[in-house]
This record gives structure tokens, sequence and C-alpha cells, in this order.
């Protein structure tokens, strides 16, 4: 059986309170859990102890036990100490614009520069015309 350490949710709509608990990876988030270790509550200010409250021994006891923190959890324990502190994660590629707007960008770049190019290319010197001749004159010679 593989065990988790993980958050379970309560509280009701727009009002968010988890339980820190130990249950088997195949159980629902909310379902049935083996026991709870601790709490969070996300609405409490960074800085406040009960944000975050963990019963260590038992964390350890399960630790011991082959049990494996979820990213959230792991932070809550590394930042007790009880594991050593995950790093965090980047990706990059997942910030990146989607292919529609890269294609959107890149037209917008191509009208930008047309644009630019334009209005930096000398002006077309005046061509000098020939003095027309009215019919009159024409005709006189």
């Amino acid at each position: 059986m593989s065990l988790k350490i993980r958050l379970s949710r309560q509280g009701r709509k727009k009002s968010p309170f988890y339980s820190i608990v130990v249950a088997d990876s195949r159980a629902a988030r909310d379902g049935r859990y083996i026991e709870k270790v601790g709490t969070y509550n996300p609405l409490l200010k960074r800085e406040d102890e009960k944000r975050v409250i963990l019963n260590t021994e038992r964390v350890q006891y399960w630790l011991g036990q082959g049990a494996q923190p979820t990213d959230r959890a792991a932070t809550f324990l590394g930042k007790a100490g009880l594991i050593a502190m995950p790093e965090r994660k980047n990706n990059p590629e997942k910030a990146k614009p989607k292919a529609k707007a890269q294609e959107r960008a890149r037209e917008k770049a191509e009208k930008l520069a047309a644009a630019q190019e334009a209005a930096n290319a000398p002006a077309p010197e005046p061509v000098a015309e020939a003095p027309v001749e009215s019919p009159a004159e024409a005709a006189a010679e």
C-alpha cells in the first residue's frame, strides 16, 4: 500500500480549511484517510503560527513507514525541519504563449517593422515637370 501525506479540503465554499492527513494514494482527496497529522488554514497571515499545525511525532513515524509527502505537504514539512526543503519548481516552457498567441505576436512584429521601414525610407524626389504649353503656343510653332 502506497502512503501519501497530503491535504484534505474542508470548510465551506470560498473559505478553505485543510487537514494534513496520511492516506492511501488510491483514496479520494477528501475521502478515507488513515490518520490526521495536522491542519493548514490559508486564510491566516503567513506569519501566524496557527496557519500550519503539525503533530511532528506522528509525521516522523509515517515518514519512517515510507509515506511520501505531496508537493504542498513537503513544503510544510520542510519549513518545520522534518525533511529537507524541496527545491522550487520552475517550468519556463509553461509560461510561454501558445501557438496562436505566438503567431499573433509575429504578425504584429512584422507590421511594426514594415511601418518603421516605410517611415525611415527616404522620400521620393519630386520629378521636375516640363512646362506645359498651352494649345495656343503649340499651334503658333
